[in-house]
Protein backbone atom coordinates (compact mmCIF):
# COMPACT_ATOMS: atom_id res chain seq x y z
CA UNK A 1 0.00 0.00 0.00
CA UNK A 2 3.05 2.62 0.93
CA UNK A 3 4.11 1.81 -2.40
CA UNK A 4 0.86 2.63 -4.37
CA UNK A 5 0.45 5.62 -2.53
CA UNK A 6 4.31 6.81 -3.57
CA UNK A 7 3.62 6.39 -6.70
CA UNK A 8 0.51 8.17 -6.81
CA UNK A 9 2.20 11.06 -5.87
CA UNK A 10 4.63 10.66 -8.08
CA UNK A 11 2.07 10.93 -11.12
CA UNK A 12 0.70 13.45 -9.77
CA UNK A 13 4.06 15.90 -9.14
CA UNK A 14 5.03 14.39 -12.97
CA UNK A 15 1.56 15.52 -14.35
CA UNK A 16 2.21 18.85 -12.63
CA UNK A 17 5.80 19.03 -14.01
CA UNK A 18 4.64 18.38 -17.57
CA UNK A 19 1.91 20.57 -17.91
CA UNK A 20 3.88 23.45 -16.22
CA UNK A 21 6.45 22.70 -18.89
CA UNK A 22 3.78 22.54 -21.39
CA UNK A 23 2.15 25.75 -20.57
CA UNK A 24 5.65 27.85 -20.58
CA UNK A 25 6.48 26.28 -24.09
CA UNK A 26 3.01 26.52 -25.86
CA UNK A 27 2.55 30.59 -24.29
CA UNK A 28 6.20 31.35 -25.57
CA UNK A 29 6.64 29.32 -28.71
CA UNK A 30 2.80 28.21 -29.59
CA UNK A 31 1.65 24.95 -30.21
CA UNK A 32 3.45 24.22 -33.91
CA UNK A 33 6.99 26.18 -32.44
CA UNK A 34 6.77 23.47 -28.90
CA UNK A 35 8.13 20.14 -28.92
CA UNK A 36 7.92 17.19 -26.86
CA UNK A 37 10.90 16.87 -26.61
CA UNK A 38 11.70 20.50 -25.02
CA UNK A 39 8.43 19.86 -22.99
CA UNK A 40 10.13 17.02 -21.63
CA UNK A 41 13.47 18.22 -21.32
CA UNK A 42 11.94 21.55 -18.95
CA UNK A 43 9.70 19.14 -16.76
CA UNK A 44 13.20 16.99 -15.87
CA UNK A 45 11.67 13.73 -17.69
CA UNK A 46 12.57 11.58 -20.84
CA UNK A 47 10.27 12.18 -23.86
CA UNK A 48 8.93 8.11 -23.50
CA UNK A 49 8.03 8.85 -19.70
CA UNK A 50 6.26 12.23 -20.66
CA UNK A 51 4.34 9.56 -22.98
CA UNK A 52 3.18 7.46 -20.32
CA UNK A 53 1.39 10.31 -18.78
CA UNK A 54 0.07 12.04 -22.53
CA UNK A 55 -0.10 10.72 -25.47
CA UNK A 56 0.66 13.60 -27.76
CA UNK A 57 1.48 16.95 -27.34
CA UNK A 58 -2.14 17.68 -28.67
CA UNK A 59 -3.21 16.06 -25.59
CA UNK A 60 -1.15 17.90 -23.20
CA UNK A 61 -2.45 21.46 -25.35
CA UNK A 62 -5.96 20.14 -24.93
CA UNK A 63 -5.81 19.29 -21.45
CA UNK A 64 -4.24 22.64 -20.12
CA UNK A 65 -7.06 24.30 -22.59
CA UNK A 66 -9.72 22.09 -20.81
CA UNK A 67 -8.76 23.95 -16.97
CA UNK A 68 -7.97 27.36 -18.93
CA UNK A 69 -11.27 27.74 -19.83
CA UNK A 70 -13.29 27.64 -16.51
CA UNK A 71 -10.85 29.44 -15.02
CA UNK A 72 -10.86 32.27 -17.93
CA UNK A 73 -14.81 32.29 -16.97
CA UNK A 74 -14.74 33.07 -13.53
CA UNK A 75 -14.67 36.84 -13.53
CA UNK A 76 -17.90 36.73 -15.69
CA UNK A 77 -19.31 34.45 -13.95
CA UNK A 78 -19.09 36.33 -11.21
CA UNK A 79 -21.11 39.21 -12.05
CA UNK A 80 -24.08 39.47 -9.23
CA UNK A 81 -27.33 40.29 -11.25
CA UNK A 82 -28.63 41.84 -7.85
CA UNK A 83 -25.69 43.96 -7.10
CA UNK A 84 -25.23 47.72 -7.93
CA UNK A 85 -24.03 47.55 -11.55
CA UNK A 86 -21.43 49.96 -11.64
CA UNK A 87 -19.85 48.34 -8.96
CA UNK A 88 -20.13 44.89 -10.37
CA UNK A 89 -18.91 45.74 -13.37
CA UNK A 90 -16.08 47.62 -12.43
CA UNK A 91 -15.24 44.33 -10.35
CA UNK A 92 -15.44 42.53 -13.12
CA UNK A 93 -12.72 44.67 -14.91
CA UNK A 94 -10.51 44.34 -11.82
CA UNK A 95 -10.74 40.78 -12.03
CA UNK A 96 -10.44 40.16 -15.76
CA UNK A 97 -6.90 42.31 -15.51
CA UNK A 98 -6.12 40.32 -11.76
CA UNK A 99 -6.05 36.98 -13.93
CA UNK A 100 -4.25 38.16 -16.83
CA UNK A 101 -1.59 39.64 -14.15
CA UNK A 102 -1.54 36.06 -11.94
CA UNK A 103 -1.56 34.45 -14.94
CA UNK A 104 0.26 35.67 -17.91
CA UNK A 105 1.28 32.28 -19.60
CA UNK A 106 -2.45 31.44 -19.60
CA UNK A 107 -3.58 34.36 -21.43
CA UNK A 108 -1.03 34.19 -24.22
CA UNK A 109 -2.16 30.53 -24.43
CA UNK A 110 -5.50 31.50 -24.99
CA UNK A 111 -4.76 33.91 -27.25
CA UNK A 112 -2.78 31.69 -29.16
CA UNK A 113 -5.43 29.30 -29.20
CA UNK A 114 -7.68 32.11 -31.00
CA UNK A 115 -5.11 33.41 -33.19
CA UNK A 116 -5.01 29.52 -34.43
CA UNK A 117 -8.76 29.91 -35.28
CA UNK A 118 -9.23 27.94 -31.78
CA UNK A 119 -9.07 24.62 -33.63
CA UNK A 120 -9.01 22.83 -29.75
CA UNK A 121 -11.84 25.57 -28.05
CA UNK A 122 -14.07 26.38 -31.12
CA UNK A 123 -17.16 24.21 -29.92
CA UNK A 124 -16.60 25.69 -26.06
CA UNK A 125 -16.23 29.35 -27.50
CA UNK A 126 -19.55 28.98 -29.46
CA UNK A 127 -21.58 27.24 -27.33
CA UNK A 128 -20.26 27.44 -22.94
CA UNK A 129 -18.62 30.60 -23.16
CA UNK A 130 -21.41 31.98 -26.06
CA UNK A 131 -24.02 31.03 -23.88
CA UNK A 132 -22.26 32.94 -20.42
CA UNK A 133 -21.68 36.23 -22.49
CA UNK A 134 -25.24 36.56 -23.71
CA UNK A 135 -26.50 35.56 -19.95
CA UNK A 136 -24.48 38.82 -18.17
CA UNK A 137 -25.11 40.83 -21.84
CA UNK A 138 -28.80 40.53 -20.86
CA UNK A 139 -28.11 41.40 -17.38
CA UNK A 140 -25.89 44.25 -18.39
CA UNK A 141 -28.46 45.45 -20.88
CA UNK A 142 -31.65 45.39 -18.33
CA UNK A 143 -29.30 47.46 -16.04
CA UNK A 144 -28.76 50.23 -19.10
CA UNK A 145 -32.47 50.34 -19.77
CA UNK A 146 -33.33 51.09 -16.14
CA UNK A 147 -31.00 53.79 -16.50
CA UNK A 148 -28.84 52.36 -13.91
CA UNK A 149 -25.17 52.23 -16.61
CA UNK A 150 -24.67 54.58 -19.66
CA UNK A 151 -25.93 52.64 -22.74
CA UNK A 152 -23.44 51.03 -24.94
CA UNK A 153 -23.68 47.73 -26.58
CA UNK A 154 -23.07 45.07 -23.97
CA UNK A 155 -21.39 42.68 -26.43
CA UNK A 156 -18.98 45.07 -27.23
CA UNK A 157 -18.34 46.36 -23.67
CA UNK A 158 -17.64 42.94 -22.75
CA UNK A 159 -14.80 42.36 -25.45
CA UNK A 160 -14.00 46.13 -24.60
CA UNK A 161 -13.08 44.46 -20.75
CA UNK A 162 -11.44 41.64 -22.71
CA UNK A 163 -9.01 43.51 -24.78
CA UNK A 164 -8.02 46.57 -22.16
CA UNK A 165 -7.09 43.84 -19.57
CA UNK A 166 -5.52 40.99 -21.96
CA UNK A 167 -3.72 43.00 -23.49
CA UNK A 168 -0.96 43.47 -20.32
CA UNK A 169 -0.33 39.95 -20.24
CA UNK A 170 -0.14 39.00 -23.97
CA UNK A 171 1.73 42.41 -24.64
CA UNK A 172 3.46 42.37 -21.07
CA UNK A 173 7.08 42.78 -23.08
CA UNK A 174 5.72 45.94 -25.10
CA UNK A 175 4.24 47.21 -22.59
CA UNK A 176 7.29 46.97 -20.42
CA UNK A 177 9.93 48.45 -22.77
CA UNK A 178 7.98 51.58 -23.14
CA UNK A 179 7.05 52.19 -19.49
CA UNK A 180 10.66 51.16 -18.62
CA UNK A 181 11.53 49.01 -15.84
CA UNK A 182 11.18 51.54 -12.83
CA UNK A 183 6.84 51.81 -13.41
CA UNK A 184 4.44 49.58 -12.12
CA UNK A 185 2.24 48.52 -15.52
CA UNK A 186 -0.33 46.61 -13.13
CA UNK A 187 -0.78 49.21 -10.71
CA UNK A 188 -1.20 51.94 -13.16
CA UNK A 189 -3.37 49.71 -15.56
CA UNK A 190 -5.65 49.09 -12.75
CA UNK A 191 -6.19 53.33 -11.63
CA UNK A 192 -6.23 53.99 -15.79
CA UNK A 193 -9.21 51.30 -16.25
CA UNK A 194 -10.98 52.21 -13.01
CA UNK A 195 -10.99 55.33 -14.30
CA UNK A 196 -11.75 55.02 -17.66
CA UNK A 197 -14.40 52.38 -17.02
CA UNK A 198 -16.40 54.46 -14.22
CA UNK A 199 -16.58 57.24 -17.04
CA UNK A 200 -17.65 54.94 -19.73
CA UNK A 201 -20.59 53.31 -17.40
CA UNK A 202 -21.64 56.38 -15.41
CA UNK A 203 -25.15 56.90 -16.23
Amino acid sequence: MPQDESATRIQIRNRALILDAALDAFSAEGFTGATLDGIAGAAGLSKPNLLYYFKSKEAIYRALLDHLLETWLDPLRAIDPEGEPLEEMLGYVRRKLALARDFPRESRLFAGEILRGAPVMGDALSGQLRALVDEHSAVIRGWMEAGRLAPSDPHHLIFSVWALTQHYADFETQVQAVLGARRDPWAEAERHLETHFRRVLTA
